[in-house]
C-alpha cells in the first residue's frame, strides 16, 4: 500500500491525545464488533459471562496500537486478518485480568464488580481459560507460525511475570531490578506484542518490526509506571478500583521501593501495613507524605517519561503519516491519563 507522507506541525494540533484513537475509529468499530462474536458462546452461562467481561469496557489500548502499527507500515488496518488480531491482542489482555483478580482478591475492575466477586473464583478461573484458549483458536485462521510464536511466548512471559509477583508478595526487600522483570513480563510484552504483530501483517522490513517491537515495550514500561503513579494519585471513580490497593495486595511499586531504599527504616512501616491489610490510623496520609516530601512521585513520572521518550524515538524508521504521529503521540497519552 502506499505510504503518504505529511508535515508533522501540520497534524500535531489534531492529535491531541484525547482525539488519537479517532484516527481509526472505524476499525476500533470493527474490533468490538469481533469482540463481541468471540466472546459470544451457544452455552449459555459462557454466553453470559462473556458478555460481562467485553461489556466491563477498558480503553481499548492494545487492539488500537496493533491497528496503528499496522497503518503506519502501510498495511490496510481494517482487513479481516488485522481485526481477528486486535481481537486476540484485547482476549488475552482480558484474561490476564481476570485471572489476576482471583490472585488479588479484587472486589473491583473498571468501576464494577470483578469476575470473581461477581460469579466466584472457579467461575472466573474457567472463564479466563477460555479467553486464552479463544484467542489461540481465532489466531490459528492467519496461519502464521511467526504470529503464534509471539502469542505463545508473550502468554509465556505473562504467566511467567505473576508467578514471579507471587514469590515477592509482602517483601519490602523486593528490588528494583525484580520490579522492572515483573514489569515487562506483565505488561510490556503484551504492548510489544501488539506493535510487531501489527507490522509483520503489513509485510514490514525486519529492521521497522524490531523498531516497532522496542517501541511497544518502552511504550509498555511508560504506561505500567503511569499506571503505579495513578494508584497514589487518582480517586477509586476515576481508577475504576480502590486507590492505594497495590500495597495493601502487598505489592511493592517502584515508588515505594525506591523510598525503602533511600529509607530502610521505612520498610516496617510498611509491612504493618501490609499486615493489616487496610490504610488505619492515617497510614494512607503517612506514606503520601513520605512520597511528597521526598518528591518520590515527581521522580517515577521523569523515569516514565524518559521510556515514553525512547519510544518515540524507536519510531524514526517509519515515514512521517497521520499514524506514525499517533504513535508518538500515545506515549504522552499513557503518561498524562487520569484513569
Amino acid at each position: 500500500m502506499h505510504i503518504f507522507t505529511v508535515d508533522k506541525k501540520d497534524l500535531l494540533p489534531k492529535l491531541a491525545a484525547r482525539n488519537i484513537f479517532g484516527l481509526i475509529s472505524d476499525e476500533m468499530s470493527l474490533a468490538e464488533a469481533e469482540l463481541k462474536r468471540q466472546a459470544s458462546s451457544n452455552i449459555q452461562l459462557v454466553d453470559r459471562l462473556g458478555e460481562y467481561v467485553r461489556s466491563s469496557g477498558g480503553k481499548r489500548v492494545r487492539p488500537a496500537l496493533l491497528i496503528l502499527s499496522n497503518l503506519a507500515c502501510g498495511g490496510e488496518g481494517r482487513s479481516d486478518g488485522v481485526i481477528r488480531l486486535a481481537t486476540v491482542m484485547e482476549m488475552l489482555h482480558t484474561a490476564t485480568l481476570v485471572h489476576d483478580d482471583i490472585i488479588d482478591n479484587a472486589e473491583l475492575r473498571r468501576g464494577r464488580e470483578s469476575v470473581n466477586a461477581r460469579f466466584g473464583n472457579q467461575m472466573a478461573v474457567l472463564m479466563g481459560d477460555w479467553l486464552y484458549m479463544s484467542a489461540f483458536e481465532t489466531s490459528l485462521k492467519e496461519r502464521s507460525l511467526e504470529i503464534l510464536d509471539i502469542l505463545t511466548r508473550l502468554t509465556r512471559k505473562m504467566t511467567e511475570g505473576e508467578l514471579m509477583q507471587l514469590t515477592v508478595i509482602g517483601n519490602t526487600d523486593i528490588s528494583e531490578e525484580a520490579y522492572f522483570d515483573i514489569l515487562r513480563r506483565k505488561t510490556a510484552y503484551l504492548f510489544s506484542g501488539c506493535c510487531e504483530i501489527g507490522a509483520i501483517m503489513a509485510g514490514a522490513d525486519p529492521d521497522v518490526r524490531i523498531a516497532l517491537r522496542d517501541y511497544g515495550i518502552n511504550l509498555g514500561i511508560a504506561f505500567q509506571l503511569a499506571d503505579d503513579l495513578l494508584d497514589f494519585t487518582s480517586d477509586e471513580k476515576a481508577l475504576g478500583k480502590a486507590s492505594g490497593a497495590d500495597l495493601l495486595e502487598g505489592k511493592l511499586t517502584l515508588p515505594l521501593i525506591m523510598l525503602c531504599r533511600e529509607f530502610p527504616e521505612f520498610k516496617d512501616f510498611l509491612a504493618g501495613v501490609i499486615a493489616d491489610g487496610s490504610y488505619e490510623n492515617g497510614a494512607r496520609a503517612a506514606v503520601m507524605q513520605k512520597l511528597k516530601d521526598n518528591n518520590t512521585l515527581e521522580k517515577i513520572n521523569g523515569i516514565a517519561r524518559e521510556y515514553a521518550d525512547a519510544a518515540r524515538k524507536n519510531l524514526e524508521v517509519l515515514h512521517k503519516t497521520k499514524y506514525s504521529l499517533a504513535l508518538e503521540e500515545i506515549p504522552r497519552y499513557v503518561i498524562e491519563r487520569r484513569n
